[in-house]
Protein backbone atom coordinates (compact mmCIF):
# COMPACT_ATOMS: atom_id res chain seq x y z
CA UNK A 1 0.00 0.00 0.00
CA UNK A 2 2.02 3.22 -1.48
CA UNK A 3 -0.26 5.89 0.74
CA UNK A 4 1.79 8.94 2.27
CA UNK A 5 -0.59 8.88 5.03
CA UNK A 6 0.65 5.65 6.31
CA UNK A 7 3.77 6.13 8.78
CA UNK A 8 2.90 9.69 9.17
CA UNK A 9 2.84 11.62 12.22
CA UNK A 10 0.65 14.31 10.52
CA UNK A 11 -1.19 12.49 7.86
CA UNK A 12 -4.14 14.47 4.75
CA UNK A 13 -6.75 12.56 6.68
CA UNK A 14 -7.36 10.02 9.90
CA UNK A 15 -5.42 7.21 10.17
CA UNK A 16 -5.85 4.21 12.51
CA UNK A 17 -3.81 1.66 13.61
CA UNK A 18 -5.62 -1.25 14.70
CA UNK A 19 -6.11 -5.27 14.56
CA UNK A 20 -8.79 -7.49 13.56
CA UNK A 21 -8.86 -9.21 17.42
CA UNK A 22 -8.59 -5.62 19.24
CA UNK A 23 -12.63 -5.38 20.99
CA UNK A 24 -10.98 -1.74 22.04
CA UNK A 25 -10.09 -0.72 17.93
CA UNK A 26 -13.84 -2.59 17.22
CA UNK A 27 -15.56 0.08 19.28
CA UNK A 28 -13.91 2.87 17.67
CA UNK A 29 -13.89 1.96 13.98
CA UNK A 30 -17.77 1.75 14.88
CA UNK A 31 -17.68 4.74 16.45
CA UNK A 32 -16.15 6.12 13.06
CA UNK A 33 -18.34 4.57 10.64
CA UNK A 34 -21.18 5.48 12.55
CA UNK A 35 -20.34 9.00 12.52
CA UNK A 36 -19.37 8.48 8.70
CA UNK A 37 -15.80 9.62 9.64
CA UNK A 38 -13.59 9.09 6.48
CA UNK A 39 -10.58 7.44 7.95
CA UNK A 40 -7.69 5.25 7.03
CA UNK A 41 -7.52 1.52 8.69
CA UNK A 42 -4.71 -0.09 9.36
CA UNK A 43 -4.24 -3.48 10.78
CA UNK A 44 -0.65 -3.73 12.40
CA UNK A 45 -1.27 -7.68 12.33
CA UNK A 46 -0.66 -7.40 8.51
CA UNK A 47 1.53 -4.59 8.16
CA UNK A 48 5.00 -4.72 10.19
CA UNK A 49 5.74 -1.22 9.29
CA UNK A 50 3.03 0.06 10.67
CA UNK A 51 3.86 -1.86 13.83
CA UNK A 52 7.41 -0.73 13.85
CA UNK A 53 5.67 2.60 13.41
CA UNK A 54 3.01 2.34 16.39
CA UNK A 55 5.58 1.01 18.52
CA UNK A 56 7.81 4.27 18.37
CA UNK A 57 4.68 6.20 19.21
CA UNK A 58 3.10 4.51 21.63
CA UNK A 59 6.42 3.61 23.17
CA UNK A 60 4.98 -0.17 23.30
CA UNK A 61 2.52 -1.53 21.05
CA UNK A 62 -1.12 -0.31 22.24
CA UNK A 63 -4.17 -0.13 19.72
CA UNK A 64 -6.08 1.53 18.23
CA UNK A 65 -3.66 4.54 18.12
CA UNK A 66 -5.68 6.96 15.99
CA UNK A 67 -3.50 10.13 14.22
CA UNK A 68 -5.56 13.15 13.20
CA UNK A 69 -4.35 15.72 10.80
CA UNK A 70 -3.43 18.08 12.79
CA UNK A 71 -0.97 15.83 14.68
CA UNK A 72 -3.08 15.06 17.54
CA UNK A 73 -2.52 11.01 18.46
CA UNK A 74 -5.25 9.11 20.79
CA UNK A 75 -4.16 6.12 22.05
CA UNK A 76 -6.68 3.21 23.18
CA UNK A 77 -9.50 6.45 23.84
CA UNK A 78 -12.85 6.51 24.93
CA UNK A 79 -15.36 6.25 22.97
CA UNK A 80 -16.14 10.07 24.51
CA UNK A 81 -12.51 11.37 24.27
CA UNK A 82 -12.85 10.11 20.39
CA UNK A 83 -16.08 11.96 19.86
CA UNK A 84 -14.52 15.03 21.80
CA UNK A 85 -11.41 15.31 19.16
CA UNK A 86 -13.84 14.74 16.43
CA UNK A 87 -16.09 17.57 17.41
CA UNK A 88 -19.37 15.65 17.44
CA UNK A 89 -21.42 13.83 20.07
Amino acid sequence: MANTDLYNPQPSKLVMYSTSWCPDCKRSKALLDNKQVDYINVDIGKDNDAYIFVEKITRRVRIPTIIFPDGTILIEPSDEALERQLGVN
